[in-house]
């Protein structure tokens, strides 16, 4: 089976034929009949669910599986349900809530991002994708996120589960591990269904659909709604030879890092370099890892020998 090509910005009935193709493998009836049964029931996909509370979910969930979000996305919306209270409060704060879930830079960026729309926006998470960009912090994916899930925009949201999508059903191939880009975001944008609301359920189900079914390492193909249209199962589901190597984590800068700012969030004021000290870290990784917290504006410097959260 050859795969079909990656729709380019061009006139002409090959074009439309192409798109046409796409959005046959790619049945929005069929995937939002299977969001519709299948979906997991996720508190900010519920109707009452604020753009901000979609917002939190999607800076949390980068990275990081659901079952680790929810406990602290819950903690998070009733200690800060909007983003003035998060604003009011202080970064450190912020990175304390952020807990374990890994990556605290994001807990930065949503503080950062709460205080610009406090300020800026009067309060209110922006609507449009323009606009979002120019929060700090936001990247592509998460403006787009935010603008189709929490306002129902026309607009494509892609990440690795629906690249991984596209790429086996569209383009019959397998790319583990490849981040989405910009290409993605084109190729999905063809295909999106013309009514906004149903665009954007559309882009939750193909989201859903790769995070339940057409998983990385174990894709269950019998229960796929487009099994009898894939491209890349129709041609043997051959396995990808991923690119990218898959992250170590013990005895790296990461998990360093990641010690200190739990020693910190547990400290009730600033704490000594020594006490960072472990029989499995070398001083100058300790001095480095500390050395980049504070460049990342995570930890602050506060006299000489002890650092404490912003």
């Amino acid at each position: 089976m050859v795969a079909l090509p990656v729709i380019e910005q061009r006139s002409g009935s090959a074009a439309a034929d192409e798109i046409d193709a796409g959005r046959r493998l790619l049945n929005a009836d069929l995937l939002i009949d299977f969001f519709d049964s299948r979906g997991r029931d996720l508190p900010w996909r519920r109707p009452d669910a604020t753009p901000w509370a979609v917002l939190v979910s999607e800076v949390m969930l980068q990275q990081t599986p659901v079952v680790r979000v929810l406990p602290v996305y819950d903690e998070w919306l009733t200690r800060w349900p909007t983003p003035a209270d998060l604003a009011a409060d202080s970064p450190g704060d912020a990175i304390r809530a952020w807990g374990r879930l890994g990556y605290p830079r994001r807990a930065m960026r949503l503080h950062a991002a709460a205080t610009a729309i406090a300020t800026a926006h009067g309060g209110v998470v922006p609507d449009s994708v323009d606009v979002l960009l120019r929060l700090p912090g936001i990247g592509e994916y998460t403006a787009r996120a935010v603008a189709a899930f929490a306002f129902g925009a026309r607009t494509p949201v892609v990440d690795t589960n629906v690249r991984r999508v596209l790429a086996r059903v569209v383009r019959g191939v397998d790319e583990p591990r490849e981040p989405a880009t910009a290409v993605d975001r084109a190729q999905l944008a063809a295909l999106l269904p013309a009514e906004p609301a149903r665009a954007a359920r559309f882009s939750a189900a193909v989201m859903e659909l790769g995070a339940l079914v057409c998983s990385a390492r174990t894709p269950t193909c019998g229960v796929c709604p487009l099994v009898d249209r894939c491209r890349w199962r129709l041609a043997g589901a051959v396995p990808g030879q991923a690119r990218r190597a898959v992250q170590t984590w013990h005895g790296t800068d990461r998990q360093v890092r990641g010690r200190i700012l739990a020693a910190l969030r547990e400290a009730s004021g600033p704490v000594p370099d020594i006490a960072f000290a472990h029989a499995d870290v070398q001083a100058e990784q300790l001095k480095r890892c500390l050395a980049s917290l504070i460049v990342d504006a995570l930890v602050v410097r506060v006299q000489p020998g002890y650092v404490a959260l912003p």
